[in-house]
């Protein structure tokens, strides 16, 4: 097929990303309004290379809507590649849930984990659901049967016919929930790299085809009385050369670009994973999620900064680590506000960055050393604490690495049962240990769990039994060990029955 876009196709991409930077963006969602929903997935593309592409229509969308860069996962837990990507996506749940870990799709579990749309029809069976892709797989196995229409394009047709179907039925038929992907940017990656000319030329073609399928929505007659959230997003990278399935940071780059809804305009976020696509969906559309779902996302029409996340600005970049880049900020040992870090029983010397709890990102943490499991850390969101033993001890070392991460007081009602929830990710080897103590009132701090094997990445939720008379609780987590591996937290609050 051939890339060439007729002059045509370029003036309705520029007079779509008009219309696309203007209303679409910019009203609020109003309580009469009807909520619809476009997602729109273009495989393989990377935002930064958006970014230097003459993409007018996402720039446009970007600069009235939320821009949120995102990164996926690695190996072991599965390769950067679509099947999982876009099952992630589609579900709102991680790969160690739907169990899509390769592009022939063997052992999923979709069934326990089904789409969004599948969500939306056994709630509201009213509302009309249309599924377009380019890539079939994600037609014929990810969303389900039960979508009102799931529609494979004919390799022939290739993104144009995924486009002008996207248009029809958006711009001719009645849809609540709509899902389009594109596909050219991956192939043109593949074909020349993330680097190559041809890479934004790819970009700068499906970038028209959005500005038509944005066109179509505010051309509907209905569109005055409709709030339509749109959400653009990639399945996985691509690196400079072309390819993707692997651990670098390129490969795991995805993002979210959305407008309508609640979604505040020219706003960037660092707390948006994958599975808050699907799930930012179902909550525009009003169907509430059943906690029995087990989704990982979260709306992105609700943002959940903790504590950690006030850290942002207050990051720096490498100091003895030298495989990070100089241009990345990413940690610091300065706790937030109520927090502290008992280092009384630190070792010496070893690898600055890592000395003792570390408040951290993805990028900075993951770049330190790659394929060891650290992209992994798939539940925490922006910044998060880590104690790494293994990073600290790259470099000369005395004693041991004993560290103690201190939370706030949490205000706790005596006799009466508080949960104490946190993001956790532990990596073990011997004699390695993580601890988990909580106080009351400045007593003497009890363990109420303690790590000595490798735990996935997950939610903790621990049951407290307040004692009669406490007014505040506190937790402590504390690393002890070496030249072992880490341990990350993120996401800590009590919360009081």
């Amino acid at each position: 097929m051939s890339k060439a876009l007729s002059r045509r196709s370029l003036l309705l991409g520029a007079a779509a990303a008009t219309v696309a930077a203007g209303p679409l963006a910019g009203v609020a969602r109003a309580a009469a309004k009807t909520p619809k929903v476009l997602v729109i997935g273009l495989d393989g593309a990377l935002l930064n290379r958006i970014k230097d592409a003459d993409t007018p229509t996402l720039k446009g969308l970007m600069g009235a809507g939320l821009t949120a860069p995102s990164a996926l996962y690695a190996q072991p837990l599965a390769p950067t590649s679509s099947g999982p990507g876009w099952s992630t996506l589609i579900t709102g749940v991680w790969p160690d849930k739907h169990k899509v870990v390769n592009n022939e799709f063997t052992g999923h579990q979709l069934a326990k984990y089904p789409d969004f749309m599948t969500r939306i029809e056994a709630v509201k069976p009213s509302l009309r659901t249309y599924a377009v892709a380019s890539w079939a797989p994600i037609t014929d196995i990810v969303f389900s049967a039960k979508v009102d229409a799931r529609v494979s394009t004919p390799s022939a047709e290739y993104d144009a016919g995924t486009t002008s179907r996207a248009v029809a039925e958006v711009a001719n038929g009645n849809p609540d929930a709509v899902f389009v992907q594109l596909d050219n940017v991956d192939h043109a990656g593949h074909e020349s790299g993330a680097a190559s000319q041809a890479y934004l030329d790819a970009l700068h073609g499906v970038d028209t085809q959005v500005g038509q399928i944005l066109a179509a929505v505010t051309s509907r007659a209905t569109y005055g009385s409709e709030d339509w959230l749109v959400m653009i997003t990639a399945d996985h990278g691509h690196t400079d050369a072309g390819g993707h399935g692997g651990s670098s940071w390129a490969e795991r780059q995805t993002f979210v670009i959305a407008t309508g809804g609640t979604v505040t305009p020219g706003s960037v976020r660092h707390d948006v994973r994958m599975p808050d696509i699907a799930v930012s969906a179902l909550a525009h559309l009003g169907v509430a999620v059943d906690p029995a779902w087990g989704l990982d996302g979260r709306p992105i029409q609700q943002p959940a900064p903790d504590d950690f996340d006030s850290l942002r600005a207050k990051l720096t970049g490498p100091v003895d680590e030298t495989g990070i880049g100089s241009g990345v900020l990413g940690f610091t040992h300065t706790p937030p506000s109520g927090w502290s870090v008992d280092n009384a029983r630190m070792g010496t010397g070893g690898v600055t960055e890592w000395r003792g709890w570390s408040f951290t990102t993805d990028e900075f943490w993951t770049k330190a050393e790659r394929d060891q499991r650290r992209e992994n850390n798939i539940r925490a969101r922006g910044v998060f604490a880590v104690a790494d033993g293994d990073e600290w001890s790259d470099t000369s070392f005395s004693g041991t690495f004993d560290s103690t991460l201190v939370s706030p007081a949490y205000e706790v009602t005596g006799g009466r049962r508080a949960t104490l929830t946190y993001t956790t990710y532990y990596r073990q080897e011997a004699p390695q240990k993580g601890e988990v103590l909580v106080s009351y009132d400045g007593g003497a701090p009890v363990a109420v769990r303690t790590y000595t094997a490798d735990t996935p990445s997950v939610v903790e939720t621990i049951a407290l039994d307040v004692p009669a008379g406490a007014r505040k609780a506190q937790v402590r987590f504390r690393y002890t060990g070496g030249n072992n591996w880490y341990w990350v937290i993120d996401g800590v609050k009590i919360t009081a029955s």
